[in-house]
């Protein structure tokens, strides 16, 4: 397979990256886990704060080509229902039609 006919790995890490960022941000703000609770974790090193999110390379690699194949599968989902409608253009209207069922399939 050819390495330009896939997903950034660079760009799916940012990405990734943002979102645990964002995740890190949310535990912060939430109070959900009581004192007892938290104080334990503390002693035994277990609390999420303490453990960094990464992705290897492989991860990152294997997430790319999943991301093409599902992008490719919707694409031509949607392209089958636009051709069935007799239009020459995929529209938004029809990747909400194929949409639920993609993402059972996937």
């Amino acid at each position: 397979m050819d390495a330009n006919n896939t997903f950034d790995s660079d760009l799916i890490h940012a990405i990734f990256k943002h979102i645990w960022a964002r995740r890190f941000r949310e535990r912060e703000r939430s109070d959900a886990i009581d004192a007892t609770e938290a104080e334990l974790q503390v002693a035994l090193g277990t609390t999420k704060k303490n453990r960094l999110a990464s992705a290897n390379a492989n991860a990152l690699k294997l997430s790319c080509e999943l991301l093409k194949s599902f992008v490719s599968e919707a694409v031509q989902r949607a392209a089958i229902i636009a051709e069935a409608e007799g239009m020459d253009k995929i529209e938004a209207t029809h990747l909400e039609r194929i949409l639920p069922q993609l993402l059972l399939d996937f």
